[in-house]
């Protein structure tokens, strides 16, 4: 959104008129770093608006954050908006959204000083308001924006902002775009949608793409884009190098969702449900190149086998070790239970006859919780928790290909050494566990082998 400014001029307007420029609806989400400052850091964990009032005590801390937040906003916007008139509207939005939502939060902090209310009921609610600014600015902004182009644009703000009323997500969505012809005007929606599933409670920060994915399955589109500030890779370019990565060009929802699963989110997995239940196809491009068509993602087979991706994520190794587990039920249900309960992604696991592994996506801090539970419900184990790396080789169809002996080739021929390595029968990624600080050289070592040398022309779509 900071470049708004260059997709208006070299996407979305470009040298389209009149009815070209329309039957499009744009699904917005905030300005860069700004939910970030809402709620707290996606990668530090540092605090936001969101995080200080859930631990003020009727402390102003959360205040100063919010101001922060309006400050950010307006700095946003202004670096996009050259008319004064636009800045004026986009300063009076921010205003009277960061007012009302101030007013909000000291009300409630006011009610809950008394003993029959809660804050903990109502957090949830919170951080969908604050979560719904963000959004709902950025799309005020890009109207502005393109109205200012001479755009028919509209602005379908989904927040729920001053709304009483209660709708599920298919009924805001509904509710938004009435009255609006999209072959006439361009409807720019904000990525949150206020409804009575709770976006947030069940997709968290991912909710862009569920509104995203669920819009276009109701309105039945020919294709659903998302425009990313980079290509859809054989691997991230600021590790292999941008000269030896390959765009992807064509692969499915399957590949999509191992991207997932190791934290390099194409589309979120309940939003490539919706558009491969509705048959949806889902197309991910550079934004900043237009004319390249980017990568396809559909349900279709590969022709050929072929590595296409290489990727890597640091991980925790959960180890339960119990001499006395053989043979015996239920120890892995009370692993799950710990992990439900300290909500710890499972990325992957394995296991023998006294020994069950799990590789997950967490802070060794909540991981130390982790020990000392499992640690009473299992007293004569062994606990442990382990910093490390897992990479995998990913591909709609690697039959045939050695992928799991050749990676272990490659890995010790670059002077490193695979702590663990597995395959599934489905033959779609082969995982291979490292020392943390071995994530970057191996996915270098494994690109070279697996995609760079392979010869698999299918993989080298322009």
């Amino acid at each position: 959104m900071s470049r708004f400014d260059e997709l208006r001029d070299e996407l979305i307007v470009r040298d389209r008129k009149g009815p070209d420029l329309y039957n499009r609806i744009l699904v917005v989400s905030a300005f860069g770093g700004l939910t970030d400052l809402l709620l707290e850091h996606k990668k530090t964990g540092d605090p936001g608006v969101y995080a200080k009032f859930a631990h003020a005590s009727g402390g102003p801390g959360w205040q100063a954050a919010l101001e922060k937040v309006e400050e950010a906003m307006v700095e946003a916007h202004s670096r996009l908006l050259t008319h004064g008139a636009d800045r004026d509207t986009a300063n009076a939005f921010v205003r009277e959204r960061v007012d009302g939502a101030r007013n909000c939060l000291i009300d409630l902090q006011r009610l809950c000083s008394y003993g029959h209310f809660r804050l903990a009921e109502h957090m949830l609610h919170i951080r969908e308001l604050l979560s719904g600014l963000g959004e709902s600015h950025s799309a005020m902004t890009a109207t502005l924006m393109l109205q200012r182009a001479g755009v028919d644009a509209r602005l379908v703000d989904l927040s729920g902002w001053r709304d009483q009323t209660e709708r599920t997500l298919d009924e805001r969505l509904r509710h938004g775009l009435e009255g609006v012809d999209p072959a006439t005007e361009m409807p720019i929606v904000t990525g949150y949608a206020q409804c009575a599933e709770g976006l947030m409670r069940e997709f968290d920060r991912g909710y862009s793409e569920v509104t995203f994915s669920r819009l276009a399955a109701l309105t039945g589109a020919r294709e659903a884009i998302i425009h990313k500030e980079f290509h859809l890779s054989s691997a991230d370019p600021r590790s292999v190098g941008a000269d030896r990565v390959r765009k992807l060009g064509r692969t499915n929802y399957d590949v999509a969702d191992q991207l997932s699963n190791m934290g390099m989110e194409a589309i979120h997995p309940d939003a490539a449900k919706t558009l491969r239940q509705a048959n949806v196809p889902l197309r991910v491009t550079n934004a900043f190149e237009p004319d390249d068509p980017g990568t396809l993602i559909d349900d279709e087979p590969a022709e050929t086998p072929g590595v296409e991706i290489v990727t890597g994520i640091d991980i925790v190794a959960l180890e339960l070790f119990e001499q006395d587990m053989v043979g015996v039920k239920g120890y892995d249900a009370k692993i799950l239970e710990v992990l439900t309960r300290n909500d710890v992604r499972i990325v992957s696991k394995v296991s023998n006859a006294n020994t069950i592994t799990h590789y997950v996506d967490a802070s060794l801090r909540v991981m130390r919780r982790v020990e000392k539970d499992l640690e009473k419900i299992y007293p004569a184990s062994s606990v442990s928790c382990r910093p490390m790396s897992m990479v995998a080789a990913i591909g709609r169809d690697l039959k045939g290909l050695a992928v799991l002996q050749r990676g272990l080739t490659a890995i010790a021929e670059a002077g490193m050494y695979a702590v663990g390595a597995t395959q599934g029968p489905r033959n779609v990624d082969v995982h291979f566990i490292l020392d943390r600080d071995q994530l970057e050289p191996v996915v270098k070592a494994l690109h070279a082998e697996l995609i760079e040398n392979a010869g698999n022309e299918t993989l080298k779509v322009a």
